[in-house]
């Protein structure tokens, strides 16, 4: 199983459109410290020739400018991606889809209550249902990943409950949504059979059931969205904490670091990074922190063979 990072940043992208922060301005000067990244997305595949992404991000069109394996390969018009699974209702990971409109089969593999989000909203009726299947996954069981026609991919596909909220748009105005396994936030598992890959891009907390899935994994890309869970408050470019965001922070007692320690996950690879974290940064003390724990920092272009 190949798995390549199409985007390693949180929500904005790195460097975010509108911020004039130090490591903002880095990325913009070319400053070879401070790569630039597109927003979260990743594809996995069994062959190397049909593609499954996981989340579509607002920057799909960029990433597959940028990734010739998701590009046409045969006949007038083609595409090597088979299906989009969701993790999430967010704009970062459902905008994507509305890039994918030109009558290309595919499917999206997605709990029901994430494509309740979908279906609400006429935008993504874009996507003919005629050609773009859409395909419940019933959370915590395995199904097929399969290609269009009904092909075999070599993978499958579980998605299951971790803690989160529902997205920024659904909120209630005045109310903070508590942090739930609602099926609002899932990860995803990629199995081929002999690995399993597992993508979380949003979680809000370490369970024990969590960290037991996570057990020993081959490979697990997580949610490194902040350093510290007010680390937007303090630099003054938001004032939401990551927990009320729904993300659970890279350090600190009760963050990623302490809580995969001890799990034996034997590749572990942070991102959905903000643009105010520093480990985004090669030459910060958080950066090599993180690289001492034994994690990596996902980039655009990142690959792993599983």
């Amino acid at each position: 199983m190949r798995a390549v990072v199409l985007g390693a940043a949180a929500g904005g992208g790195f460097p975010q459109w509108n911020s004039n922060a130090g490591a903002c301005r880095r990325a913009r000067a070319g400053d070879p410290a401070a790569r630039p990244r597109s927003q979260a997305s990743l594809a996995v595949s069994a062959d190397a020739e049909n593609w499954f992404l996981l989340n579509a991000s607002p920057d799909l069109r960029q990433q597959i400018a940028a990734s010739p394996f998701l590009q046409p390969q045969h006949g007038l018009r083609s595409s090597p991606i088979a299906g989009v699974a969701l993790t999430g209702g967010d704009v970062d990971a459902i905008a994507g889809l509305l890039t994918l409109r030109e009558r290309q089969p595919f499917t999206v593999y997605a709990t029901a209550r994430i494509h309740a989000v979908l279906n609400a909203n006429p935008v993504f009726d874009v996507l003919d249902r005629d050609i773009v299947v859409r395909q419940v996954v019933p959370v915590g069981q395995n199904v097929p990943l399969t290609l269009p026609g009904g092909g075999v991919s070599g993978l499958t596909l579980e998605l299951f409950h971790v803690p989160g909220k529902p997205p920024l748009y659904l909120e209630r105005p005045g109310e903070t949504p508590p942090i739930a396994e609602t099926g609002d936030t899932v990860g995803a598992a990629i199995s081929d059979g002999a690995h399993r890959l597992f993508f979380i891009p949003g979680c809000a907390a370490m369970t024990d059931r969590l960290a037991g899935r996570l057990r020993a994994a081959d490979a697990v890309f997580f949610d490194g969205t902040l350093w510290c869970d007010d680390e937007m408050i303090r630099a003054g470019t938001g004032t939401k904490t990551g927990l009320r965001m729904g993300h659970m922070s890279v350090s600190g007692p009760h963050g990623t670091l302490a809580a995969f320690a001890g799990l034996g996950v034997q590749r572990r690879i942070l991102l959905h990074i903000n643009n105010s974290n520093p480990i985004l940064l090669d030459d910060t003390p958080e950066r090599a922190a993180v690289e001492a724990a034994g994690w990596q920092v996902a980039y655009d272009g990142m690959e792993i063979c599983l």
